[in-house]
């Protein structure tokens, strides 16, 4: 089985891992290795540890442990870095170039050289380049990087008093949003929770989790709850302390522990008010229904149905029967009158509009002859 070592190439880096072979090697220890860009000098972070699972692919075996000539190559690197920096700084500000330079880097063999800088878009930089390699002679490589990497770089010190966290010990960023800081209850100012990068600061995700937990167990903010003294809208909650500050009705302001809450339903915590009647039920509605209906009816006894039966009988005799007899007086004037009188009543059970079938005939001596346009 291989044993595998983890070596960074600098502080709070990446870490990579590497194949130890025979070495004997030690925390701290600086090591040969191959990379991608070429030799390097790394710091070994923990100590070779065999490993049967999860062994990545290609790995690559350490060509040795540093020698006091590598580490005298490595310094004589740091004096190079200095003077290409210097020598850029000034070729940036002679062209007046929207780049800002961050830092140069050599390859421990002195064949590369990486310049890193920051600019809001993209940059011509041919002919900086050229400048460069026609006086540094080796190969030239233009770099752009983000604001968080920059300060990873530069390092400094944050708003806390103490050094950055991306320069001392964290080694990837996290996605940070202002949802971590109302959370925590922060102001949302921007130079408070902003780091010297101009992101929000990364220790807001340090501690997010726990606040979430912690909320859980107390109510939320304007909620109305109940204590044995008094009863109040939730203003302010301190999840540290565990103090809760309690806006009374007459808008006076007490503080409380969590334990004091008798009850955090809305009803519960109102005054007592006159209870309002339930609604009635399917039942008791259709019991008023027919209460309402009884009183207003009249106070007469109602007819009985043998009553009802004959009184039906008499009003239909009386329809069906025909008119009395008119008075001879007048003679066919009368005849004339009795006529019209059944030519109504035959007219007033045909509905308006029906026609009449086919071997019915219209009588003419009741239908009035309607009034054509032009006749």
């Amino acid at each position: 089985m291989p044993r595998i070592v983890a070596i960074q190439f600098s502080t709070a880096g990446k870490l990579y891992d590497f194949d130890a072979g025979n070495l004997d090697l030690a925390t701290g220890d600086k090591v040969v290795v191959e990379t991608e860009r070429g030799l390097g000098i790394g710091t070994v972070l923990r100590e070779p540890a065999e490993r049967s699972e999860g062994v990545p692919e290609n790995l690559v075996t350490i060509r040795r442990k540093a020698t006091p000539d590598d580490m005298a190559t490595q310094e004589r690197n740091r004096q190079l870095e200095k003077s290409a920096f210097d020598f850029c700084l000034k070729r940036i500000m002679e062209r007046a170039m929207p780049m800002k330079l961050v830092r140069v880097e050599y390859q421990f063999d002195s064949s590369k050289a990486v310049f890193y800088f920051t600019a809001d878009g993209r940059v011509d930089f041919r002919d900086l380049v050229k400048d460069l390699a026609h006086t540094f002679h080796t190969r030239i490589e233009m770099r752009q990087i983000g604001v968080r990497d920059e300060s990873k770089m530069i390092g400094g010190i944050g708003i806390c008093g103490r050094e950055l966290c991306c320069c001392s010990f964290l080694r990837d960023f996290q996605p940070v949003s202002v949802k971590m800081a109302k959370e925590q209850n922060l102001a949302l100012n921007p130079s408070k929770i902003s780091g010297q990068c101009g992101r929000l600061l990364c220790c807001l995700d340090y501690e997010y989790e726990t606040y979430c937990c912690l909320r859980k167990n107390f109510p939320k903010c304007g909620k109305r709850v109940r204590t044995p003294a008094a009863a109040g809208v939730i203003d302010k909650i301190n999840i540290l302390t565990g103090n809760i500050t309690l806006r009374l009705d007459d808008n006076k302001q007490i503080t409380i522990r969590r334990d004091e809450i008798l009850s955090d339903n809305a009803a519960d915590a109102l005054p007592s008010t006159p209870a309002a009647a339930p609604a009635p039920q399917p039942e008791a509605r259709r019991e008023q229904r027919e209460r309402r209906h009884h009183q207003r009816q009249p106070s007469s006894p109602t007819p009985a149905p043998q009553q009802k039966d004959e009184t039906r009988e008499e009003s239909k005799r009386a329809a069906v029967a025909p008119p009395p007899p008119a008075a001879e007086v007048g003679g066919d004037e009368a005849q004339d009158g009795q006529k019209k009188q059944e030519g109504r009543r035959r007219n007033r059970h045909r509905k308006h509009g029906h026609r009449r079938k086919q071997g019915d005939k219209p009588d003419t001596s009741t239908t009035p002859t309607p009034n054509t346009p032009g006749a």
